[in-house]
């Protein structure tokens, strides 16, 4: 009887032990998640500071570009009112930064702008940064992801509450042409 017992109490520490490890792992891997998408939010404010500068210089040459200034600037402002990234509101932001600077290209005395192009040199930096922040969010995010739903971690996530995370896509605005109108 007694050692009936004792394996028991074994199994039964083993269990626990498993438990804890798998709760460990589950929250290492969550806040790897959270300093990526922290990563990604320096970029994105990094972005949004240089595109009012970026859109104030263009506005010099192309005067009837003032609705996509009013769009930034309503994205940044929806952007900077809340206290997490959406990531809905980052792809909105980015198609409109696409559209931007494919208008952008019609003027080619910009080309010839140092203000221009100076921030266009940051904003390609800001934008290689972006680029790579969120490649590691989706990779770490898709381990998450992953740990989430193999047995017996998925145990443990639903017992726990974690959650699966979403990962960046490419919209499907960035994935058509870009459509110039002047």
């Amino acid at each position: 009887m007694e050692s009936i017992i004792y394996i028991v109490l074994t199994v039964l520490l083993i269990v626990i032990l498993v438990i804890i490890a798998k709760y460990n792992k589950l929250v290492k891997l969550f806040n790897k998640m959270k300093k990526a998408k922290s990563d990604i939010e320096i970029c994105l404010n990094k972005r949004f500071d240089l595109m009012p500068n970026l859109v104030e210089t263009v506005k010099g040459y192309s005067k009837h570009e003032n609705g996509t200034l009013e769009k930034i600037t309503a994205l940044r402002s929806e952007y900077n009112n809340k206290n997490h990234m959406d990531i809905k509101s980052a792809n909105k932001m980015n198609n409109e930064l696409t559209k931007y600077l494919a208008v952008v290209e019609a003027y080619p005395e910009l080309k010839a702008d140092t203000e221009y192009l100076n921030l266009q040199s940051e904003l390609s930096i800001v934008e290689d940064q972006l680029k790579d922040a969120r490649e590691i969010y989706n990779h770490v995010a898709n381990n998450y992801n992953t740990a989430i739903e193999v047995v017996p971690s998925n145990i443990v996530a639903a017992i726990f509450g974690f959650k699966k995370a979403e990962l960046f896509k490419l919209e499907d605005a960035k994935k058509e042409n870009v459509e110039i109108k002047l």
